[in-house]
């Protein structure tokens, strides 16, 4: 049976910059999906980009290299990783004229 964990990051928060998520420390697990859950969006053309990044400590990060697509609208979307050592964020990019953007993430953890 594999190992599986689901994890809040952030819950129902308004963005409006861009803003890394909390880290999570995640080395045990052999893989790892962001879900990014838009409940509500506003401005002129709102645009979030997630980018992972990794850190050996949880203190000092890198770029991993995974990008999300941009993110225009409500609903769910994702960003996978794998190969990542042991803690994993995502730097988040928000831009558009105004914008503000009501976000759940969550990540999830499988070994």
């Amino acid at each position: 049976m594999r190992l599986f964990n689901a994890s809040h990051l952030e819950v129902k928060k308004d963005f409006r910059e861009d803003f890394q998520t909390n880290p999570y420390e995640a080395g045990w697990a052999s893989e790892c999906i962001f879900f990014i859950m838009v409940e509500n969006l506003s401005g002129k053309d709102p645009v979030l980009t997630a980018e992972v990044e990794i850190s050996h400590d949880g203190v000092v990060w890198v770029k991993e290299g995974t990008v999300s697509k941009p993110i225009t609208k409500k609903g769910l979307h994702f960003v996978r990783v794998k190969h990542f050592g042991n803690w994993l964020r995502l730097n988040c990019n928000i831009s558009g004229e105004q914008p503000c953007f009501r976000l759940n993430i969550q990540i999830a953890l499988k070994e």
